[in-house]
């Protein structure tokens, strides 16, 4: 059986989006106690996961049992690359390239990519490569995918939302040299 976001997972995650989208920082190697400091501040990975955790809480809280056990919610508590290697290994489904359109990816996707290869990653060896991670969340009036993440970089950097088409528009190049993946952390329902 196969589990699809649902809307409570869904909401959680708008609600974090619209609390956090142009408010918050980036700082490499911050999780999301980095939303408590002055100024905030959180890293791609760390955002995902307080995404992801906080959908998949949701899901459970609705259905009043446990639909993700705790065990999977942690597995989510990682870098970019365990992120992805950790869904797409308990789940067993994975898009990679250019399997990954808009047509295939899960309604609530996490993306990864390779996005050169920093200083910083050279002493933690990552599975593909990924560098960078991605949430496709939704919004709740009409179902619109847009990205969430988290970047530094020349333009503002923090959380940005972005709607999905224009997101994968951009990501063309990491789409032909075969560095990105997609996973669904809803596919881990018990």
């Amino acid at each position: 059986m196969t589990f699809e976001a649902g809307k409570a997972g869904e909401a959680a995650m708008w609600q974090l989006v619209q609390r956090y989208t142009g408010r918050v920082g980036y700082r490499r190697g911050v999780k999301s106690e980095g939303l408590s400091a002055s100024p905030p501040v959180i890293d791609c990975s760390g955002w995902t996961a307080l995404l992801l955790t906080q959908a998949l809480q949701a899901e459970n809280a609705a259905a009043s049992r446990t639909i993700f056990t705790a065990d999977s919610i942690e597995a989510l508590h990682v870098w970019s690359d365990r992120i992805i290697h950790e869904i797409g290994h308990r789940t067993g489904f994975i898009l990679e390239g250019a399997e990954v359109t808009a047509d295939a990816l899960a309604r609530c996707a996490t993306i990864g990519l390779k996005m050169g290869e920093p200083a910083w990653a050279a002493n933690h060896p990552r599975p593909r490569g990924i560098t960078h991670i991605v949430q496709v969340v939704r919004r709740p009036d009409d179902g619109a995918p847009f990205v969430s993440e988290a970047f530094g970089g020349s333009v503002a950097p923090g959380i940005s939302l972005t709607p999905l088409t224009e997101w994968l528009a951009r990501s063309q190049p990491s789409v032909l040299a075969n560095e990105i993946w997609a996973v669904d952390a809803f596919r881990m329902a018990s």
